[in-house]
């Protein structure tokens, strides 16, 4: 018999609503949360918003919204160190009641009526707030406070994989964090003596500081692999896959190459870079890498550890950009992706945009689409035809910068013409008495890096 699945724990929603955000991007960025919550393992049972000019600086929401959040989640409203004391004296020594900065016991909590409603665990803030802010939030509301950027550093930091992928997270996850650690236990306790006059809080601190200059420096040897491995793909055309989180580019990179990516209809499922060979492999070999995806507000800690899986983007000598076209708020996604890449300086690449999951809209909407992104193609990563059609526009397009030239190779150096046959498309192949003449179709550093090694007089590996 299969045991009952444990009910998730519970979250509450709050966003403000700024002058400067239009209702349908207030509603969209609500609903990006939704997900990033649920991806998280939470249950979202409420959601509370308010229009404000600016967000409180003490407390985010203004006072009387503090209240509404308050009594859904059976806090006290108000931080109990800045609230007014109780006057009444007598009145508490009589045991009439306690006062208004003492623990209550919460009767709702764990009394296991199913009919009365569920109180939130945790408060989650549509946006980076500051570690006083959510102090403040916590003591007003009795539960956790996570902001935006804590909840996408906890799922990159669920989601990681690889060592790179680990590495950079933790590097975020720990810059993150200093500034929220906190000082507890009574002063004796905390005084711990590395040092006169070291606390348990500044010890935290300082390893923290240790760890990030330890992943900086492991970071460092792996980014010197990758550079040795890119270094030996040189000359060989890649295309790279980038866009929204769940834009399903990690589907188009699975029909694409034929590989076993993971497909997970959640956010951030990907977090590594992949490189594979288009499948059925092209003459000369194109390669496609499907990276990390991007999201509103993708905090600036995040962004700057990924530089390094993004350096395919930059590399590539195709980017596609792929959009939900299912998803009404795409054109902000493809415009929020277009920025993150400009501000890496990874947009240099010639582009297109791709439409995809073009199966979910309406014949109105596709030819509506048509007219606004002619150049666009209107694709769905499921559908083999649409695959195979983007296989060829990619071809096409890597194959307008080769270069058609006729090489003669020594039988001393056959590698070379193994590893033209792999990086060249080979037009025509004769064999002469001291070796084979070719002639191929490549891109320039192929050809050159060929010519190098037939002029150095050394027989070269494939």
């Amino acid at each position: 018999m299969s045991q009952p699945v444990p009910p998730r724990p519970t979250a509450i929603l709050v966003s403000v609503q700024t002058p400067d955000i239009s209702d349908e991007q207030h509603s969209a960025d609500l609903a990006e949360l939704g997900r990033l919550v649920d991806t998280l393992g939470y249950e979202v049972i409420d959601t509370l918003t308010q229009r404000r000019e600016t967000l409180s600086k003490s407390m985010v929401l203004g006072e009387g919204k503090l209240k509404e959040l308050a009594a859904l989640t059976g806090g006290k409203g108000y931080v109990p160190s800045a609230a007014p004391a109780k006057t009444d004296k007598a009145r508490i020594r009589r045991g009439e009641g306690p006062e208004e900065d003492d623990e209550v016991v919460d009767e709702d909590e764990d009394d296991g009526d199913p009919n009365r409603p569920r109180r939130p665990k945790v408060v989650v803030v549509d946006h980076e707030i500051t570690p006083s802010q959510a102090r403040n939030l916590e003591q007003a509301t009795g539960v956790g406070v996570l902001d935006r950027t804590g909840v996408i550093v906890e799922i990159f930091h669920r989601h990681a994989r690889s060592r790179e992928a680990r590495l950079q997270v933790e590097l975020a996850r720990l810059a993150y964090v200093a500034p929220r650690l906190r000082e507890g236990g009574a002063p004796s306790e905390r005084q711990a003596g590395r040092g006169a006059g070291d606390t348990a809080l500044e010890l935290d601190r300082r390893r923290i500081r240790d760890r990030m200059a330890e992943i900086r420096r492991e970071l460092e040897s792996v980014l010197r692999d990758q550079g040795t491995r890119r270094h030996l793909r040189q000359g060989t055309p890649a295309v790279a896959l980038v866009g929204y989180t769940n834009a399903g580019k990690s589907s188009l990179m699975r029909a694409l190459t034929g590989s076993d990516v993971l497909v997970a209809d959640q956010l951030f499922a990907t977090l590594d870079t992949t490189v594979r060979a288009l499948y059925p492999e092209a003459h000369p070999r194109v390669l496609v890498s499907d990276t990390v995806g991007f999201i509103q507000k993708l905090p600036h800690d995040l962004v700057a550890s990924f530089r390094s899986t993004l350096d395919e983007a930059r590399n590539a000598a195709l980017l596609l950009y792929i959009v939900d076209a299912s998803d009404p708020t795409f054109r902000g996604q493809y415009e929020v992706t277009r920025t993150v890449l400009r501000e890496i300086e990874a947009d240099q690449a010639p582009s297109l945009l791709v439409l995809n999951k073009i199966d979910r809209a309406e014949p109105e909407l596709r030819e509506a689409l048509k007219a606004e992104f002619p150049d666009a193609i209107q694709l769905s990563a499921l559908d083999p035809e649409d695959v195979a059609r983007l296989r060829q526009i990619i071809i096409d397009h890597v194959s307008k910068a080769f270069v058609e030239e006729e090489l003669f190779v020594p039988y001393s150096h056959h590698a070379v013409v193994a590893a033209l046959h792999e990086h060249a498309l080979v037009l025509h192949e004769t064999h002469e008495d001291e070796g084979t003449r070719l002639t191929v179709r490549a891109s320039s550093e192929v050809l050159e890096r060929m010519k190098a090694q037939l002029d150095a007089g050394v027989p070269a590996e494939a």
